[in-house]
Formats: C-alpha cells, structure tokens, sequence
C-alpha cells in the first residue's frame, strides 16, 4: 500500500474510501510539481491511518480488566 501511495497518491486514497481527497489530490498530481507533495501527503495519511487503528486496537484491549 505505501508503494501505491507514492506512485499513485490519488489511488491511494481512493482505495481507503476518502474519494473527495483522492480527486484534490489527483488535481495536484497531475502538475509536476504537485507530484512530489501529493506522494508525500499519502504516504503521510496511510502511515497515519496504520497508527490510529493501532491506538483503537490497544484502547479496546484496555478497557477488559485483566484477572489472574
């Protein structure tokens, strides 16, 4: 998924359903300037998103007590 971010940072944000950012997105990669930050942006967001599934992973394993 990182390698699609930066190859294709519109496709990136298509797949993960933010279809509105993956059109911005697209309008900015099509500049070749915009290339470089659009990349940069959803290699940003998917490593973001990884992070707060991670957190709400962790949050619902500490709200069971743990007896032993």
């Amino acid at each position: 998924m990182t390698l699609i971010a930066v190859l294709f940072p519109w496709l990136s944000f298509f797949l993960r359903g933010k279809i509105l950012i993956g059109f911005i997105c697209l309008i900015l990669q099509i500049t070749l300037i915009g290339w470089l930050p659009a990349a940069i942006w959803a290699v940003a967001s998917h490593v973001d998103g990884k992070n707060k599934k991670r957190i709400r992973r962790l949050e619902r394993r500490s709200q069971y007590p743990i007896y032993r």
